[in-house]
């Protein structure tokens, strides 16, 4: 029997003639085409899938529109569960971010280093320089000036060094105060005396010096003799070569060692001579 719909008789004409076996190869056709459908519906309903696909931004929207608009049997889903999943991912990508050197928040402190202290340049430790310490000069005795007094100091301390007993230092300076009044005399008869430290000058032949002592008679050299020091050893030298001098007057132990024109000359200057080596040896 035929409808009397000309639509539906348009589509019956329109279906193929086929038998039963067609019927049953188009229900098998349209039973593959839902079962396809039905898989896929359930793959997109997947959590795995729905996490895995939540990695880009552009997917997970497109993927959040595509789930709540379908689902099994045509019905619309829930989307918690992919909400879910993007909240997930978006919490790892802040994480991330937090381990950034280019975030903007919370900038990195960065903890200076302790400065190492410099170390202190040793104190350099300046010894003093001690002054000389000039001698002190003895205080003139026995109407003595300060040169006068300086020079018989020198008499004795060449005295004291050679071992010479008291009685030849009172030789030594009756000589001297008896020769030159105790003043280091150049020689008018010697120009060259003249270059060398002196306080005064005499005309005695070639006589320098403290104790007069002539470079012509072989006690030494012009420069030698006009050294106080010099002059009083020559003289103690020449004293010890005089036999028993120690038994001797001082005028005559003194004109043993000088061989001079006035030989009692120097008992004289004696008694000061003696005031002079107690005070100089006190």
């Amino acid at each position: 029997m035929h409808s009397d719909d000309p639509a539906a008789q348009k589509l019956t004409d329109a279906l193929p003639t086929t038998g039963s076996g067609d019927a049953a190869s188009t229900e098998r056709t349209i039973g593959r085409h839902r079962a396809a459908d039905q898989r896929r519906r359930a793959l997109l309903g997947s959590t795995s899938l729905r996490v895995a696909l939540a990695t880009g931004v552009t997917c997970c929207l497109g993927l959040t529109a595509v789930a709540s608009a379908r689902g099994s049997d045509d019905t619309p889903r829930p989307v918690e569960p992919l909400a879910e999943a993007v909240a997930d991912r978006a919490a790892i990508a802040d994480e991330r971010a937090s381990r950034s050197l280019d975030r903007d928040a919370a900038p990195m402190r960065v903890i200076p280093s302790p400065t190492a202290k410099p170390t202190p340049s040793p104190k350099v430790v300046r010894k003093a320089v001690k002054k000389p310490v000039k001698p002190r000069r003895p205080r003139p005795v026995a109407g003595l000036d300060q040169v006068q007094m300086d020079n018989a100091k020198i008499i004795v301390d060449v005295g004291l060094e050679l071992k010479m007993p008291r009685r030849a230092l009172v030789v030594a300076l009756s000589t001297a105060m008896q020769e030159s009044n105790l003043y280091n005399l150049a020689s008018d008869v010697l120009p060259e005396s003249a270059q060398y430290t002196n306080q005064g000058s005499g005309s005695d032949h070639d006589s320098v010096g403290l104790f007069q002592q002539r470079p012509s008679s072989g006690w030494g050299t012009v420069a030698e003799l006009m050294r106080p020091s010099y002059a009083a050893r020559a003289f103690y030298t020449a004293l010890n070569e005089v036999p028993g001098w120690q038994d001797m007057s001082v005028t005559a132990a003194a004109q043993a060692v000088q061989i001079s024109a006035y030989p009692d000359a120097y008992a004289q200057h004696e008694e000061r001579a003696s005031t002079v080596a107690a005070a100089l040896t006190a």
